[in-house]
């Protein structure tokens, strides 16, 4: 066990209705420090604050306190963060924060699904009275892992500090290096698993840590693809130490950011499904894609950031959550396929231009010219007018049938089909 033990878990959900909560994130308090949506918002860009708590009218976040106890877990409360998207407009997400007073990684490691160890000691998961059908009931329906945008396993966010006693995470003196052991303590948090799990091999463990945010001396972060962690690096000497604004943080600020890249992973999830729908009707090529590039836009202008606060460490943690889910390569993707679709609609519409253009010439040419010999020789006799009309038909059928009357039918039509 550690000095100080903090987890918070983040399911997504279906909301069904808005909760009668108190609206904003839980504000939790520290002094005189009270971290509403007042306060967070002045970490963040407007952009995103919007994003994570909506504005005064279009609230997109709600909270509620709780006090509940069970198995070594203290439920101090849930947020509820609504994160609809243009196809999934009842998609949200489920935010508990626990204290925890027993060993926490095998509280992580079920939550993840792991196996249980030998030891016989029953360890607590989201069951009973955390039971989310339970404490949602009749708000939201916590979704299965078989619905899109679902977490395979509940995402964790966990904080531990040290005691003097645990030397493998305790940097040596101020200003010592850290023992490699500590970025081990800080993977097996993060990754919700032990070395049995999930031994990191020596070849390639640089490259798996080298993620790991040095928010300072004192503590360090790591975020992977299911569980993020941040451990401390000297010991909590508990009431009044630092570690308790570090505590607050990492329930607030740094969770924030962490919320915010995963709307970005859906908002993404959902493009990419877009585009794999784009050539299912043909016909409707052109709808399809202005429908895809107005998305992205709107992705664009209200979620996608890279850069969300001056407050360094979020930023930080904002782009490990975006690196572990290739969302800027996935996106720069999106970007690159949208803009090969807007060309091809370009293409094909250009070519039904010069298709009715086209026949306009292959239809107008024969009747002008007929109407101009009439015209020149100054008859006005009915039945050469109708001789010339049929005389101009005829011409105009022989045109369309060959071949670059072909080609101007299948332009008209904007694909290769009759050619």
């Amino acid at each position: 066990m550690g000095a100080r033990q903090e987890l918070t878990v983040v399911l997504p959900a279906r909301l069904r209705r808005a909760p009668g909560w108190p609206e904003g994130p839980f504000p939790f308090e520290l002094g005189s420090r009270r971290t509403d949506a007042t306060t967070r918002s002045t970490y963040f860009t407007p952009a995103s604050a919007r994003t994570l708590y909506g504005t005064p009218g279009q609230p997109r976040r709600w909270h509620l306190p709780l006090d509940v106890k069970q198995d070594g877990l203290h439920l101090l409360g849930m947020e509820l963060l609504r994160a609809a998207t243009a196809r999934d407009p009842e998609h949200a997400l489920v935010v508990l924060h626990f204290t925890v007073e027993r060993p926490l990684l095998p509280v992580l490691r079920s939550l993840a699904g792991r196996r249980p160890s030998t030891d016989g000691d029953p360890v607590p998961g989201l069951t009973g009275s955390f039971d989310p059908a339970t404490l949602l009931a009749g708000i939201a329906d916590v979704r299965d892992s078989a619905t899109p945008f679902a977490i395979a396993r509940p995402y964790t966010i966990a904080f531990l500090t040290p005691t003097a006693r645990h030397t493998p995470s305790l940097r040596n003196g101020q200003e010592g290096h850290l023992p490699a052991t500590a970025d081990s303590w800080l993977w097996q948090l993060a990754s919700r698993s032990n070395s049995a799990d999930f031994p990191l091999a020596p070849e390639t463990a640089a490259e798996e840590l080298k993620g790991a945010v040095r928010i300072s001396a004192d503590w360090s972060a790591l975020v992977l693809r299911q569980g993020a962690a941040f451990l401390g690096h000297r010991p909590d000497t508990g009431e009044g130490d630092f570690f308790e604004f570090g505590a607050l943080h990492s329930r607030t600020v740094y969770l924030d950011a962490l919320l915010l890249g995963s709307l970005q992973r859906d908002h993404i999830d959902e493009l990419t499904d877009e585009l794999s729908d784009v050539f299912t009707s043909p016909r409707r090529l052109a709808r399809r894609v202005a429908t895809l590039e107005r998305s992205i836009a709107l992705f664009r202008s209200g979620h996608w950031r890279q850069h969300l606060t001056a407050h360094g460490p979020a930023n930080e943690l904002l782009l490990a959550f975006q690196y572990q889910h290739r969302l800027p390569a996935r996106f720069s993707e999106i970007l690159a396929e949208a803009a090969d679709y807007s060309r091809l609609v370009q293409t094909q519409e250009s070519q039904q231009i010069s298709g009715a253009l086209g026949v306009l010439t292959i239809l107008g040419l024969p009747l002008g010219t007929a109407l101009g010999i009439l015209q020149v020789l100054d008859d006005h006799s009915l039945s050469h007018l109708l001789v010339g009309l049929g005389a101009s038909v005829a011409a105009t059928a022989a045109a369309l049938t060959t071949r670059y009357g072909r080609l101007v039918l299948s332009s008209l039509r904007g694909g290769e089909k009759g050619r």
